[in-house]
């Protein structure tokens, strides 16, 4: 039969044994003269301040403790805050230009709608775990690209070159994918003509690098960095800190992006 202490008669005892400790601390400390005359009494300090040595080397260990599982918590609660905040206005346009298709190409809405599907329970379910394959989010952003493929009703020239022989690498989900909706959003949308996105995703020894060109029109172009890089920025630093590199510039036409993630 097993026995086993109740939590809270466990911290009652727990309480009572740190109270004891400190009065016989205070006992030594108030009958030193006295005490020390009697037998066997510089062994039984070596083993009071052992006992103490060991409490506050407990306590020590257990705040340490605390404190880390805690910031883990916090850690991970941050994370998936930033995660459910990746894509909401993408599908909810999508699902706009869905309704405006139905009546007019039903074929085209089925095909769009089988797209959406899949990437929303990639978004939805994968997109909650710690790491997925990078096969996985390469097929993510294709879905990504065909989606917006079908969308425009103007040419768009988009590359998408993989150089990797290895696509087995686990890196964290619906990384990529923030950088290819600012190629979209900030310059394939305000472009009548001649707008492109150009794609490289390098993958070699434990090394990923993504890198994204695209054109846009000066007269729209934003100052200000979104939400969404600072969403990308600060789930690379919780998960990759000292490990990755983002570089963002631009020209007056064109604007560059690159990551890159060392040590997967």
């Amino acid at each position: 039969m097993n026995f086993k202490i109740p939590e809270r008669k466990r911290k009652t005892i727990k309480r009572f044994f740190n109270i004891a400790l400190v009065l016989i601390g205070l006992l030594l400390v108030i009958f030193n003269d006295t005490l020390g005359k009697l037998e066997g009494f510089e062994e039984f300090i070596a083993l009071y301040f052992l006992i103490l040595f060991i409490t506050i080397a407990n306590w020590i260990f257990k705040q340490i403790k605390a404190l880390i599982r805690l910031k883990n918590e916090k850690t991970k609660t941050e994370l998936m805050h930033l995660k459910s905040q990746v894509n909401p206005h993408f599908f909810f346009n999508m699902l706009n230009n869905l309704y405006g298709l139905v009546d007019k190409d039903a074929k085209k809405a089925q095909e769009l709608i089988l797209k959406l599907s899949d990437m929303m329970r990639y978004s939805i379910y994968d997109g909650d775990k710690d790491t997925v394959l990078l096969s996985e989010e390469i097929t993510y952003l294709e879905n990504y690209i065909e989606l917006h493929k079908m969308r425009y009703h103007k040419a768009i020239d988009i590359q998408f070159n993989i150089d990797t022989n290895n696509t087995d690498y686990e890196i964290m989900p619906l990384l990529f994918i923030i950088l290819l909706e600012n190629a979209f959003k900030h310059g394939v949308e305000n472009l009548r003509e001649h707008a492109y996105v150009h794609i490289t995703l390098t993958a070699h020894n434990n090394e990923v690098t993504f890198e994204i060109e695209n054109n846009f029109d000066e007269a729209q172009d934003s100052p200000d960095i979104g939400i969404g890089l600072k969403n990308l920025k600060r789930r690379l630093e919780l998960v990759y800190p000292k490990k990755h590199t983002l570089t963002l510039s631009k020209t007056d036409t064109i604007y560059n992006a690159t990551l890159n993630i060392k040590g997967l």
